[in-house]
């Protein structure tokens, strides 16, 4: 039962949402905030620049097919599924939690637990590094691009022209913090357990600004609460189909089952690490705290469904080796 809990930094998550709902930032503290969350944005990007290894990003031309579908159902596949969604049920949700499931289906994929599910189901883990890291790379200037592209009659801002602002805002930390790697990469490789508390620390105190706006502006009172069940339902849609596409989509093309690995967990996951950010960036500030709504609920279901998932392909190999292990002793 534990399992299906949600996990630590998640309840964290809820706990900034209710610490703005009661406690909202206003006033001279509501600036104070808005700068501490910018500049912890740009710290994160440039520790994101920092750790990731272009060796590992180039590595991906030894398997152009799996990385490239990969990237694609991260990029294509999401996004065409979240407006077939939205074009057949537009009443579904409110237009704002319809603009934040979409914000999702733009999203890059994650790294730590796509490496770690596909270790755990008895994948090809060097792929997985490759995958994860190429899809975050690539989503720095992806997932703007889409928000304009899918997103337009909804977005505050200026097209392409406000894109590019936005990507220079998070591109810059991001370059320089990789153009520093050869001298301070070592450094930041150590001190991972500092660099989890910088990480989630920017994201928290993204979410407690954003939130601290919206409850400002009444956002429990235009959000009503049945809203909450029929965007888990959305998200279970949408999170179920990539699942049984890549898994079926992957062995109609002949994939090795840990390819199949692979692409199922880099394909199917998107990213909050990168998500909260991107969206404290990419929104207003009057709107950005139900944008957030579906990639925190989203962030808690793929963890679930995908760990029940990676403990499944890994048993049934282990069903397969005993099996075959029968078999040549049967034969001796």
């Amino acid at each position: 039962m534990k399992r299906y809990l949600p996990d630590t930094f998640t309840w964290m998550l809820l706990g900034a949402v209710l610490l703005a709902t009661l406690l909202p930032a206003t006033g001279r503290f509501e600036d104070f905030m808005h700068l501490a969350s910018n500049t912890a944005i740009a710290l994160l990007f440039f520790l994101h620049g920092a750790r990731l290894s272009r060796e590992a990003a180039l590595s991906g031309f030894r398997q152009p097919r799996l990385h490239l579908l990969t990237l694609a159902c991260t990029f294509v596949l999401f996004p065409l599924l979240g407006l077939t969604l939205q074009a057949l049920f537009p009443g579904l949700l409110t237009p704002e939690l319809w603009l934040g499931v979409l914000f999702v289906c733009t999203l890059s994929s994650t790294v730590q637990s796509s490496i770690a599910f596909t270790s755990i189901a008895r994948g090809n883990v060097p792929a997985a590094i490759c995958g994860a890291t190429a899809s975050n790379l690539l989503g720095i200037v992806f997932t703007p691009i889409l928000v304009t592209l899918l997103l337009h009659r909804h977005h505050d801002g200026g097209g392409l022209q406000q894109v590019s602002g936005i990507l220079l805002q998070l591109l810059l930390p991001f370059v320089l913090g990789n153009v520093l790697r050869p001298w301070i990469g070592d450094w930041v490789l150590r001190k991972k357990g500092l660099l989890a508390v910088v990480d989630r620390g920017g994201i928290l105190l993204a979410v407690y600004a954003a939130f601290s706006v919206a409850v400002a502006q009444g956002v429990w009172h235009l959000f009503p609460p049945q809203q909450l069940a029929l965007l888990v339902l959305v998200n279970a849609i949408l999170l179920g189909g990539v699942l049984t596409l890549t898994t079926f989509g992957s062995r109609a093309l002949g994939f090795a089952r840990g390819d199949e690995i692979v692409l199922v967990f880099c394909g199917s996951k998107k990213s909050l690490a990168s998500g909260i950010p991107m969206a404290s960036v990419l929104f207003s500030s009057s709107g950005v705290g139900v944008v957030l709504l579906p990639i925190m609920v989203f962030h808690q279901m793929q963890l679930m469904l995908c760990a029940l998932l990676a403990r499944r392909y890994a048993e049934r190999q282990d069903a397969e080796l005993a099996a075959a292990d029968g078999k040549a002793q049967a034969a001796v």
